[in-house]
């Protein structure tokens, strides 16, 4: 092979599977070579090779050097590697929109359609040159293999499928394989949310790729975003988002294909079929392993696949890719390079011209030729193209670029209307034909569609301001064009950003991942803010996270909340457990709080005086912790109720024996009072020294009810709403009457069993404290011992109420009332019950001529 002593030494490296590879590697190079002809190269092989990393060296081993690469964003790149190397005075950077030249450069990089072939140098190259298939600009990469050429060196780098299609159309080309230089591997398909970090996605509009990112950001942290549309300055900015960490996924068109060097570790496509601008197609294996070949850099290996709802590859792609064996290329795309421009039509006739041999086809009408063809069928634009230089003229103005891709009417007047003013007056375009339209793109608002649409719009004003004698003070409107991309440009990053990054969460993911120790503070108001982003609220021991954004972050939060809270957790539980009683409280909704948050809730027990202690469950409590707050809350708790309980405790703990014992253990049931009438058989079993022993207890036997007094203040008549509610499930705890209150309004919405529970008697509209009624029923037997009686004030006050209410009171508690004169109402005392009533009975049915001893006497037959 023709390398060997030009430039190259050979060596054999191993592959992975340990097979020698013959490869050519760089010898710096020690000046042009006369005996012999200009060496012509073609470094072919797939991705992560280092073919252009390759041609830059050799480049820089030359005293002049040029190289084309196939985006405005990779020739920014491999500028700035350049100028470190040689210096800013020395290199040049050429494209469309960019035309930087210092006096004396030595080293030209631009992009392919840019090559100032009019310039001799040393070392000429073009990168991706398979792209000479390609249906829009595959006739720019032909012209380019078929005819430039650098004084001492030419190299063109591609993949291996243009071989044997360079050696028929360009002969004595030297080749060279470069083998990759890591393994690219299939991957099971995977999950969008379940890819390795350092992935990139794939898919093929804007709308899926936003809607991807999206999915990323609420679930993941974020992603950076890449389309075809961006500007390099927005494109580089996102690359660097992802690049630096700050997210640890990109999600793009296939515009990462070429051009993009970063580290990426898994590729997966979301869909493998395109739109080509035609039809809606399957992606050729070669396009496949292009865009998967960004997996892998350098010595580490790569994989891809297919993530989301795609369909899995065929094994023969998945083949192809892994070994890099695909179909080669079988024409190449060719356009006649000698125009001519004699006149329109020669021009159209010449753009039509068959290409001149065989492995050539004519190109598809690229934009400029559509432009053309489209402007040339107004006949105004046609009469001013009049002679050469007009035609001339007006194939320039067709080769600005659509950076819209309209294609439509608006760019193609747009063109028409700077031909014409080129063609009149001073042959430059009016000042202020061009401000308003340049000003109406300075402007950052809008959504994402709308920056990128400005972008695309100014870009061609940029393409335009450097077009030779086409504007006044050419350098002010590259200038200023520049300054308006670029604002626009860091808007869009910015926008792109803000939709698609959740710095908190993307913090928070990459401190998990690296296993460090975060940064929380908790603010008093219970704020938790993690390395600084606040991500929800601690109250007690729950963490809340903050899901203003999408529900899925909340994974994410809590998982960091538990690392990160862990040391504040255990300094609450140590207070907790250590501190004093004043800081726990029971709440209307039987919860039991902590510094008012809360910790735990009160179920129903084995008995209404032991509730059930249930700690509400977090994930940032150990189970040994929250044992230990069981403990501590249990202990808090008994001792709470049993403070407000005592008097029931006294009972439990009292030596009774007998029916006393089975009396007090009914009122510790009914929380301190019980009707008389489901009491009688042990009252009246009831021994005169029980009656004294319970005396003693603070129990009082009255008419209708046996009560602990004690029970009735407020504290323990609080005490037994919350133990009645939490025992019969009742939700919030209904508020008992607070203070002295004798008596209350009835809610008809609680249950007789609440007023009964907390010592109270529903009687009509009121309900009465059972001290109060016993009060009642012996005023009203004294009273009623010398006949019937009017109520006083005296007892209304009793009651706790009015004269008018107390006559209701009266009633429900057996009175009977009358107005034997209809000056006023009476109230005549009850039928006399249990033991007087018995009595009664025995000394009526003892008088013969009496109705009960009639009654007696009377037989009723059975039926």
């Amino acid at each position: 092979m023709r390398l060997k002593g030009n430039g190259y030494k050979r060596s054999v490296l191993q592959s992975v599977d340990k097979t020698p590879n013959l490869v050519f590697m760089y010898r710096p190079f020690e000046g042009p070579c006369h005996d012999h002809a200009p060496r012509v190269t073609a470094v072919l092989g797939p991705t992560n090779t280092g073919k252009t990393h390759l041609a830059v060296e050799r480049m820089l081993g030359h005293r002049s050097g040029m190289i084309g690469l196939p985006l405005r964003l990779l020739a920014r790149e491999i500028y700035d590697r350049v100028v470190a190397r040689a210096g800013v005075r020395a290199v040049a950077l050429i494209t469309g929109e960019e035309k930087l030249v210092p006096e004396g450069a030595r080293y030209f990089v631009s992009t392919v359609e840019s090559m100032p072939l009019e310039r001799p140098v040393a070392f000429l190259a073009v990168d991706e040159i398979q792209l000479c298939a390609d249906r829009q600009r595959g006739h720019v990469f032909t012209e380019r293999l078929l005819h430039a050429r650098g004084r001492e060196e030419t190299m063109f780098l591609g993949a291996e499928t243009i071989r044997p299609l360079m050696r028929r159309l360009a002969p004595g080309i030297d080749f060279v394989t470069r083998p990759r230089f890591s393994t690219l591997r299939h991957a099971a398909p995977r999950k969008l949310t379940r890819l390795a970090p350092r992935s990139v996605v794939v898919a093929f509009s804007a709308q899926d790729v936003y809607a991807l990112a999206e999915t990323l950001r609420r679930q993941c942290g974020g992603a950076a975003v890449v389309l075809g549309a961006l500007s390099p300055r927005t494109r580089n900015a996102q690359v660097a988002l992802y690049q630096a960490g700050e997210v640890d996924y990109l999600v793009a068109t296939d515009a990462i294909g070429m051009g993009l060097n970063m580290d990426v570790d898994h590729v997966a496509f979301a869909a493998h079929h395109k739109f080509d601008g035609r039809c809606l197609r399957d992606l050729t294996s070669p396009e496949v392993a292009q865009i998967a070949g960004r997996a892998g850099r350098h010595m580490n290996d790569g994989s891809f696949g297919v993530t989301a709802d795609a369909d899995g590859f065929a094994p023969e792609v998945i083949e192809a890719v892994e070994e890099h064996r695909f179909e080669n290329l079988t024409n190449l795309c060719w356009r006649n390079p000698r125009l001519e421009f004699s006149s329109l039509s020669a021009l159209l006739r010449s753009l039509d011209q068959p290409p001149p041999s065989r492995g050539l086809v004519r190109a598809a009408d690229a934009e400029d030729s559509l432009a053309l063809k489209a402007l040339a069928k107004n006949d105004a634009i046609a009469a001013l193209a009049s002679h050469p230089d007009a035609v001339r003229l007006l194939w320039e103005v067709c080769r600005i670029p659509d950076y819209r891709k309209i294609m439509a009417d608006a760019h193609v007047s747009l063109l028409g209307g700077i031909y014409r003013h080129l063609r009149a007056g001073d042959g430059r375009l009016p000042v202020d034909w061009v401000v308003p339209r340049v000003a109406r793109l300075d402007r950052i608002d809008g959504d994402i569609d709308t920056l990128v649409g400005r972008i695309a719009h100014i870009r061609t004003w940029t393409y335009i301001s450097h077009c030779p004698g086409w504007l006044p003070d050419a350098a002010h409107w590259q200038g200023r064009t520049r300054e308006i991309e670029d604002r626009l440009s860091d808007a869009l990053h910015e926008s792109l950003t803000q939709r698609f990054v959740d710095r908190r969460t993307a913090v928070l993911l990459r401190g998990l991942k690296r296993d460090d120790r975060l940064r929380a503070e908790v603010a008093e108001c219970g704020e938790v803010t993690v390395e600084g982003y606040v991500i929800g609220r601690l109250a007690g021991f729950r963490f809340s996270a903050d899901r203003a954004g999408a529900p899925f972050e909340g994974k994410a939060l809590e998982a960091a909340a538990r690392r990160a809270l862990k040391p504040e957790i255990a300094s609450r539980v140590t207070a907790l457990i250590a501190g004093g009683n004043d800081d726990l409280v029971i709440g209307s909704d039987a919860r039991l709080t902590w510094r008012g948050a809360a910790v735990a809730r009160l179920a129903a027990g084995r008995t209404v005086l032991a509730p059930r202690l249930e700690l509400i469950a977090s994930d940032l409590l150990t189970n040994a912790a929250s044992a230990r707050l069981v403990v501590r809350l249990e202990a808090w708790l008994a001792g709470h109720i049993g403070r407000r309980t005592k008097p029931l405790a006294r009972l439990a703990d009292a030596a009774l024996t007998g029916p006393a014992r089975g009396l007090a253990y009914q009122l510790m049931e009914r929380l301190g009072s019980i009707p008389r009438r489901g009491a009688e058989r042990e009252i009246n079993a009831l021994a005169p020294s029980d009656r004294a022993a319970l005396s003693r207890l603070g129990v009082r036997i009255g008419r209708q009810a046996v009560y602990l007094p004690a029970m009735l203040k407020p504290a323990p008549r609080a005490m037994r709403a919350l133990l009645w509610a939490v025992h019969a499930g009742w939700t919030p705890v209904p508020r008992a009457p607070a203070g002295e209150a004798l008596s209350v309004a009835l809610d008809a919405a609680l249950p007789r069993g609440f007023y009964a529970a907390i010592g109270y008697r529903p009687l009509g509209c009121l309900a009465l404290r059972l001290d109060a009624v016993e009060r009642i029923l012996a005023r009203g037997a004294k009273l009623s011992r010398a006949g019937p009686f009017a109520p006083t004030t005296g007892m209304a006050a009793l009651a706790g109420c009015d004269a008018e209410s107390f006559g209701g009171v009266l009633v429900r508690l057996g009175y009977r009332a009358e107005a034997p004169d209809g000056q006023g109402i009476v109230f005549y005392s009850p039928p006399a019950r249990g033991r007087r009533a018995k009595r009664r009975r025995r000394r009526d049915n003892a008088n013969p001529g009496s109705p009960f001893a009639k009654l007696a006497a009377l037989r009723v037959p059975a039926p």
